[in-house]
């Protein structure tokens, strides 16, 4: 494991090693009478270990990827970090230590930001019975909203491209270096297109368009933005039109990249028929496929792609305004999930997931990028596949 070098010298590990005691091992690797892990966000949590037995965390492998693919102009990279509000002291210490230490190996200048969820995101909690949930104080149980949650967070973010990744998503530098330009793609691609869209939205609001251009901009509408114009479109007046045209590019973008399914658990990108009949592309999650209805199982048993949360935001429009992302959320696709609370299993609401309702009403492109990008780690075993392995061969 990439924290070995954590435990090695420590005489009480060596004792509970020698004797074989596996569950006094594992207090020593979690609990605070040993290095604690087990109270660390994963962010601080050591995913890679170099050949010259250097430990680099998640945190630390985002801020070196960082370098590679968003410093601008004059190498400043700007970064966004959402954390627990029980941990944002020690994310925010060790994030001071972290940028002394890359600012000097990637020749840039970091500015970053911290922010939690906000609580009252939070959602009270049933039982299985959908009474409303009480801890032992006979309080009120609340619990967070889910990642749908954080859209309070982006919509206060102000820039004209954003990456989203997850925190456990992120490779060794050997093998970051063979990512980046993929990452440089994706962010090409969503500029490229955002300043088509916002081109095309100050020709429509500035002046009349004739018939031709009407058909053009509907042409560039279903074969660049994927926007699924209203039945019957071609038959309309051309006020009709440039209105439906305008409203169909007037609204935030996103680039998602997509890799090839290969089992892992989550959502991949499918065609959504809505109930007033509009279709767009989406990322489902399992937990929104009615799961009794065959034909939708098999549908998503198709499924050729999956999702792995890496993608490029544009949130302002035409004329340099943020968007208001509250406004482009579909309401309708909350989940409810069953989740267990201190040994009781109870019923949890969560919001609009960020990039599945919470985006819904986005613009959305999807785009295939090698599995080699997708380097997850949901259990502490992912630490043992070969590309966080690749770190050792590091000289």
């Amino acid at each position: 494991m990439p924290f070995f070098p954590l435990l090695e010298n420590n005489q009480t590990f060596q004792k509970y090693f020698n004797e074989k005691n596996i569950s006094s091992l594992l207090r020593v690797i979690l609990h605070s009478e040993g290095v604690n892990l087990g109270e660390l966000p994963k962010a601080l949590i050591p995913f890679h270990l170099y050949a010259n037995k250097e430990m680099r965390t998640a945190l630390e492998e985002h801020i070196y990827e960082a370098a590679g693919y968003i410093a601008d102009a004059k190498n400043i990279c700007r970064l966004h970090i959402t954390v627990s509000p029980e941990h944002r002291p020690i994310v925010a210490r060790k994030l001071r230590q972290f940028r002394k230490k890359y600012e000097k190996i990637c020749a840039v200048q970091y500015k970053y930001r911290l922010s939690v969820q906000s609580p009252s995101t939070s959602i009270i909690a049933v039982d299985e019975k959908d009474n409303p949930l009480r801890d032992n104080r006979g309080r009120l149980v609340f619990r967070p909203g889910g990642h749908g949650a954080l859209l309070e967070n982006l919509n206060v973010v102000d820039a004209d491209l954003i990456f989203v990744k997850n925190i456990d998503n992120v490779a060794p530098s050997n093998v970051t270096k063979n990512i980046i330009p993929y990452r440089k793609m994706l962010g090409g691609v969503a500029i490229d297109l955002m300043r088509k869209v916002h081109k095309t939205l100050g020709e429509l609001s500035a002046r009349d368009i004739d018939a031709e251009e009407l058909n053009q901009i509907a042409d560039f509408c279903r074969q660049e933005v994927n926007a699924c114009l209203p039945k019957g479109f071609e038959f309309l007046k051309p006020a009709q039109k440039k209105k439906i045209l305008f409203d169909a590019l007037n609204r935030p973008l996103r680039v998602c990249a997509m890799v090839k399914n290969t089992g892992e658990p989550g959502g991949g990108p499918f065609w959504i028929k809505e109930k007033n009949g509009a279709e767009s592309p989406q990322i489902v999650e399992l937990a929104h496929v009615n799961k009794s209805d065959s034909a939708q199982m098999k549908i998503w048993s198709r499924a050729t792609h999956f999702n792995p949360v890496d993608m490029v935001c544009c949130i302002k429009d035409y004329r340099g305004r943020k968007y208001n992302l509250k406004e482009y959320v579909d309401k309708n696709s909350y989940l409810v999930t069953t989740k267990m609370e201190k040994g009781r299993k109870i019923k949890a609401l969560e919001m609009p997931g960020l990039w599945n309702g919470g985006m819904a009403r986005w613009n959305t492109i999807f785009i295939e990028i090698p599995l080699m990008a997708f380097n997850p780690v949901k259990i502490v075993e992912d630490l043992l596949r070969p590309q966080h392995l690749a770190s050792r061969k590091i000289n």
